[in-house]
């Protein structure tokens, strides 16, 4: 199975774009006086929308298509829920290890740091391990963005912007106390956006891996998409949801899920 060299830089493109959405985080928390908690719900909620519709209607289905090629219906079915299984539990082992009073998806709103006094250690610290927790999170995301571009380039742009939401918190998480910790703007956007740059950084590695190492044949692909399934399915769940019910709009997050459901379904129809 090969990959025309339009199609993967547009995969490559669409998860750079993703990633360095914690910039937008990073600069909304600078210029903001308050966090829109019900902006920040509402989209967060469209994203978990659209990655959980996307993963469980479009990727896994592709993911057990190819695989049913090669082993065989029974086979490549149970092959396929083993793969959606694996990348929950590969996306759970990466979110079990990071410590949770560093966890990134803790929510951080503007206006509780204001007043801090500069130079503040335990800011720093906050910062720094909230950009390094970020980081390792955005690796199988890079992957998983990357991989579902190369699945089916029409899906790439509501995947990444469904990523690139997902991010925006993940910006305001790292900047903020950094900035309160040292005074500097720059220190802040700086960190915010070299935890990002994980994302295309996952993209590449996965890609060198599976053209170098596996050969990127029917069932290398079907096992990948059904991880990537299973990736994208935890993190609505576990990260987005969570995160929108913590700033307190419950019924906004849930509209936000079925518009982004809604969208996302659209757009695979007009692609028919």
């Amino acid at each position: 199975m090969e990959f025309e060299f339009n199609t993967v830089a547009i995969a490559f493109g669409m998860t750079l774009f993703a990633g360095l959405a914690t910039g937008i985080g990073s600069t909304i928390a600078f210029f903001a006086k308050r966090t829109n908690t019900k902006f920040l719900a509402l989209s967060l909620g469209f994203s978990a929308g659209v990655m959980i519709y996307v993963s469980l209607v479009e990727i896994f289905q592709k993911a057990k298509d190819v695989l049913i090629l090669d082993h065989g219906e029974v086979t490549g079915t149970w092959y396929t829920v083993i793969s959606f299984f694996g990348g929950i539990l590969f996306i759970a082992i990466i979110d079990k290890i990071i410590p949770s009073f560093e966890n990134p998806h803790e929510v951080k709103k503007i206006e509780d740091l204001k007043g801090e006094k500069p130079v503040d250690k335990k800011l720093m610290r906050m910062g720094m391990f909230s950009a390094l927790a970020i980081g390792i999170h955005n690796f199988p995301e890079g992957l998983a963005t990357f991989a579902a571009a190369l699945a089916d380039p029409t899906i790439a742009i509501p995947i990444a912007v469904a990523i690139a939401i997902h991010n925006i918190p993940e910006g305001i998480a790292v900047s903020v106390p950094i900035y309160y910790a040292t005074g500097s703007r720059k220190k802040a956007f700086f960190y915010s956006f070299i935890s990002g740059l994980a994302e295309p950084v996952g993209a590449l590695i996965g890609f060198v891996l599976i053209y170098s190492f596996l050969g990127l044949n029917n069932t290398v692909f079907g096992v990948l998409f059904g991880g990537v399934a299973g990736i994208m399915v935890f993190i609505s769940l576990d990260e987005l949801l969570p995160t929108a019910e913590e700033y307190g709009e419950h019924h906004i997050a849930v509209y936000g899920l079925i518009a982004g459901m809604a969208v996302m379904a659209l757009s695979l129809l007009l692609f028919l």
